[in-house]
């Protein structure tokens, strides 16, 4: 008989400072979870366990709590923002699973993935529905501009993936390149959310160009984050498979700033291991406080990123709102200076 329980804690863990930025969205964060998790419902109950079993992995709800604390920074926060973190997250986790799908990974937020469970064949096809059903959802707002952003965004995070499978083990990619691809597919969703926030509030031009603008910066520095954590980190900590960016031939920025960096010898040594699937003598020499600090540099850049970000927000009226993203934007430093080597 098909079980579809979760056996272990699934909440990811957030460092303080994370955790007292989300606390002061709360309990709108609170909502958001019971309104996914109240999703499943809405799917055929031959497959409503399958759904129930991807959408209930708490993760960190980095892009609800940007929806929520931009609707709150241009207004008071109000059910259609509630709203709008639900689709964005769900777009999120429909990702997942066929990132997971790509990776061959068998671990998420502690537990088995959904294709580690049931094969690749289902996986997808739960992948396409929760990406539809976020569809779905969106055409529920009354501006139709609000559900053209969100599916010109979820093809551009799609596309974003396509393009990265498409460059994998490419000895070319630059890190220009690196970053137009990390912008699509997760910068661009964190952009929506602050966007769409603002739309919904009914704030000027100006000041949704300008939490656009911070969640897409921040978005895809939190993306360089999670690509050095898949160097940096331990799968006891972060509670999913590792690695699997070398593996796959993904160039992701540490290896980009490494091969900028290093000598003829160096890059050609390198570049023959990747290409030979010598994925743990490759993470080694990244990890190696005695080779060129690409770790260190790729770490900076994402910090630097945010950093840049935070002034954006000092055009906005001031409240506990404004002030708590850009306590969201240091709280990611925070996170991206803990890889330091």
């Amino acid at each position: 008989m098909e079980t579809f329980a979760r056996t272990a804690k699934t909440s990811a863990p957030r460092s303080g400072r994370l955790a007292r930025v989300a606390q002061s969205a709360q309990p709108h964060l609170a909502e958001v979870d019971k309104r996914i998790i109240a999703q499943a419902a809405a799917f055929d109950p031959a497959i409503e366990g399958y759904v129930s079993y991807a959408i209930g992995g708490r993760g960190k709800r980095l892009r609800p709590l940007m929806a929520l604390l931009a609707g709150g920074a241009t207004g008071e926060i109000k059910s259609e923002h509630v709203d709008l973190a639900v689709i964005v997250e769900l777009i999120h986790i429909a990702t997942l699973v066929h990132d997971d799908i790509m990776d061959e990974a068998d671990r998420r937020r502690g537990e088995p993935t959904v294709n580690a469970r049931w094969g690749n064949s289902l996986s997808v096809l739960l992948g396409d529905c929760l990406f539809a059903h976020a569809l779905n959802l969106s055409a529920s707002f009354d501006e139709p501009e609000i559900s053209r952003a969100i599916a010109r965004t979820a093809s551009e995070v799609c596309s974003g993936e396509m393009i990265q499978t498409q460059r994998r083990f490419d000895l070319q990619l630059r890190v220009e390149d690196y970053l137009r691809i990390v912008e699509m597919k997760t910068g661009s969703l964190f952009g929506v959310a602050g966007e769409l926030a603002a739309v919904i509030s009914g704030a000027t031009k100006d000041k949704i160009d300008i939490l656009r603008q911070f969640g897409l910066r921040v978005g895809t520095a939190y993306q360089i984050y999670d690509d050095c954590l898949d160097l940096a980190g331990t799968e006891a900590k972060t509670g999913k498979t590792l690695g699997t960016d070398l593996r796959k031939g993904k160039f992701t920025l540490p290896v980009l700033k490494f091969l900028e960096r290093a000598s003829e010898t160096e890059r050609a040594r390198c570049s023959e291991w990747i290409l030979e699937g010598r994925t743990m003598e490759v993470a080694e020499l990244l990890r190696n406080g005695a080779t060129n600090g690409s770790l260190n540099a790729a770490i900076s850049t994402g910090a630097e990123m945010i950093r840049e970000a935070i002034p954006l927000l000092a055009t906005l009226p001031p409240n506990e709102h404004v002030q708590a993203l850009r306590e969201l934007g240091e709280a990611l430093v925070e996170l991206l200076e803990q890889l330091r080597m």
